[in-house]
């Protein structure tokens, strides 16, 4: 094919890109955060040891482990309003199913982290008169911390990654802004490459700093 590249008209809606970027990385951020909250909740929870608790965290967790990013937009934008009356806005339904689906993923990275370290740990610190929130925080939680970083900034990235799905509900992220180019461009091809581009350069560098992370804190 003697296709002829040309991203001159792309490059001319620039700042299209850079709203949509916007909109990415502050999806990221926050559905990063709440997910990391609400991960270590869940994760408390399982390990409370009441079962009124923990099953449903439990079943919480596996619910958007074992459902697809994209099913649950999907569902949130359009089957809550049905189910529970509740209408929400695009990037409202968008924050609360990326949220979720994280906050399954960080659980388990912290309850693998926190299952990792000896059990004599925890009784050490209760032999010094630690109550269970101060070991944790003090004895626990320093060693885990090791072993979940590397995890944690992984799922950071497929956390961005995942934005790129809020298009499918119309919150105007950097794919969706990309479409709207390509429709007045007639250039998908330089307008996805161009969003590719975007993405390697935000991602590469911090799948390099999860690396060097993982071998810093290898056990």
């Amino acid at each position: 094919m003697n296709y002829h590249w040309d991203f001159g008209d792309v490059l001319h809606y620039w700042p299209l890109f850079e709203t949509g970027l916007g909109y990415t990385l502050g999806f990221t951020l926050i559905s990063a955060v709440i997910g990391m909250v609400t991960g270590a909740l869940l994760t408390l929870l399982r390990r409370s040891g009441w079962k009124i608790l923990s099953v449903p965290a439990v079943a919480f967790v596996e619910v958007f482990r074992c459902t697809p990013a994209l099913v649950q937009l999907v569902w949130c934008y359009y089957a809550l309003p049905v189910v529970l009356g509740i209408t929400l806005s695009p990037m409202m339904a968008a924050l609360l199913a990326l949220s979720c689906y994280g906050a399954a993923f960080y659980s388990e990275i912290f309850r693998a982290g926190l299952d990792t370290v000896d059990i004599g740990q925890w009784d050490a610190a209760y032999a010094l008169g630690m109550r269970p929130f101060t070991a944790l925080r003090r004895v626990i939680g320093p060693q885990a911390f090791k072993i979940m970083v590397a995890p944690l900034v992984s799922q950071f990235v497929l956390q961005l990654k995942n934005t790129s799905l809020v298009s499918v509900v119309t919150v105007p992220d950097l794919v969706y802004q990309g479409q709207m180019v390509a429709s007045a461009t007639y250039k998908p091809l330089e307008v996805y490459t161009t969003i590719a581009i975007i993405y390697f350069a935000i991602l590469f560098p911090i799948t390099q700093v999860a690396r060097i992370l993982e071998r810093r804190y290898h056990v």
